[in-house]
């Protein structure tokens, strides 16, 4: 299946930059049922295309393989390697995130304008093609769609359900990469991964904007939501800034914070996968969370994880479930203990190392020696690094004023504080860093958490 964007105008080439992924070479992305490789077809000052081609393995998706998303549901003979569907969507979040964000380090104001953009999607598998037009010309998008028919020797007869489409507009690139990552699979009623609520919040988050004042906002919930009345209506509520009954909203009061730790689990995987790591080491790993995500993913070859609470490792082997792992998923992970201040050559030799909410734990007495560990000693080529934004805490009704998020927080850092404390490393021990933000998000204080991905120089 393939996906291509074309960019015209002066300096095109800049394409590169937006897309954060270099004209000059092709690049490789595992996924969890086969590959996703990115390459540029054309590139000149007047004209740039990248190229999104993927390539789906049907045994991994019949079998259900360890890792698949797909879990064995479709047969050994189907069309998920070849049509425009909902793996398409999730390639696109995986390998175009950043740009799916709206961030540029380089061209930020070119990101911000909308560009003369054209967007052809090969064989996508659109059930309802009459609608295709109703869907994406309101959005500003000229709309050409290339048909087939059925060859009539089968039997079949009739028009075909795969079209060629192309859209063409002038948008900024991250609105375009958002209503791909919506739309392919509203077109497509063969989803490859459950639907939960879940999906909910991606909808709105890629929808913002947009999705609220579209005439035909209804169809696209329904499909995206594959039909499911209950979730739909919960969409549909919060779209609309409806209350729901208060059960649901005690409710989701209550898994307000688990909500948060999920979103930024699946974000930290992604940059993981992201930067092209094989191996990988959670530093500060607690109970395994993040752990028991990376050793499900086929791009990984080695895990390791510690912590300096031998309670905590415990209760992590407990919820991997170390004894009753695949061999292939035992031999790949490497749990220990140890303390994030201390050199250990344990730490050594990983393409990726992760601290999810933990410096906020060390006395800031210990900081620099942290640092040292981890940025001098250790090294690794890509560091994700989360912690809270203390700004946020206001919207927090338990938090009481100038307190801090949990009782054993030492120190909680505001955004400024936070990018001077990267900045201050990257300049010391020759790095790079990207300060993103995960969680939602209020205009004054920002999100609850604040991610730094840190790349090593040269």
């Amino acid at each position: 299946m393939l996906l291509t964007i074309t960019y015209k105008g002066s300096n095109s080439q800049d394409l590169g930059y937006l897309l954060h992924k270099n004209p000059s070479r092709p690049q490789e992305f595992v996924l969890n049922n086969g590959k996703a490789y990115v390459f540029y077809t054309e590139v000149s000052d007047e004209s740039t295309t990248a190229a999104l081609l993927l390539d789906i393995d049907p045994i991994d998706l019949a079998r259900g393989k360890v890792g698949s998303a797909a879990g064995g549901l479709f047969d050994y003979v189907n069309d998920r390697p070849y049509v425009c569907s909902s793996f398409m969507s999730t390639a696109v979040s995986k390998v175009f995130g950043t740009a799916m964000s709206g961030r540029s380090k380089e061209k930020q104001e070119l990101a911000d304008a909308p560009l003369n953009l054209t967007a052809k999607i090969h064989m996508l598998s659109a059930s309802n093609q009459n609608m295709i037009s109703e869907i994406f010309e309101p959005m500003g998008y000229a709309v050409e769609v290339e048909t087939f028919q059925n060859d009539d020797k089968f039997g079949d007869g009739g028009q075909s359900k795969y079209v060629n489409l192309t859209l063409t507009g002038t948008v900024r690139l991250r609105d375009l990469l958002n209503h791909l990552y919506v739309l392919i699979p509203v077109f497509d009623t063969q989803k490859h991964y459950y639907i939960s609520s879940e999906e909910i919040d991606k909808l709105l988050a890629h929808g913002e904007g947009w999705l609220k004042e579209h005439p035909h906002r209804e169809y696209i919930i329904g499909r995206y939501l594959n039909r499911r009345r209950s979730l739909i209506n919960k969409a549909l509520n919060r779209l609309t800034d409806e209350p729901e009954p208060d059960e649901t909203e005690r409710t989701e009061v209550k898994e307000k914070k688990p909500k948060l730790n999920q979103t930024r689990l699946s974000v930290v995987v992604d940059e993981v996968l992201a930067c092209g790591a094989k191996s990988v080491i959670d530093m500060g790993c607690g109970e395994g969370n993040l752990t028991r995500l990376f050793i499900r993913e086929k791009q990984l070859t080695k895990v390791a994880a510690f912590d300096v609470s031998f309670t905590a490792l415990e209760r992590a082997k407990d919820k991997l479930k170390i004894d009753k792992l695949h061999e292939t998923l035992q031999n790949k992970l490497e749990l220990f203990q140890s303390s994030l201040t201390y050199r250990d050559r344990r730490f050594e030799g990983f393409d990726c190392a992760c601290v999810v909410e933990v410096i906020e734990h060390l006395d800031p007495s210990r900081l620099s020696a942290f640092a040292r560990v981890l940025f001098e000693f250790s090294r690794p080529k890509t560091i994700v690094l989360t912690t809270p934004n203390i700004e946020y805490n206001v919207n927090y009704e338990y938090i009481k004023e100038n307190t801090l998020r949990h009782g054993d927080h030492r120190f909680e850092w505001s955004r400024a504080q936070f990018t001077e404390w990267a900045t201050e490393m990257c300049k010391k021990y020759g790095y790079r860093v990207q300060i993103k933000e995960i969680g939602d998000s209020d205009k004054e204080n920002g999100t609850p958490t604040q991610m730094g991905v840190f790349t090593i120089c040269g």
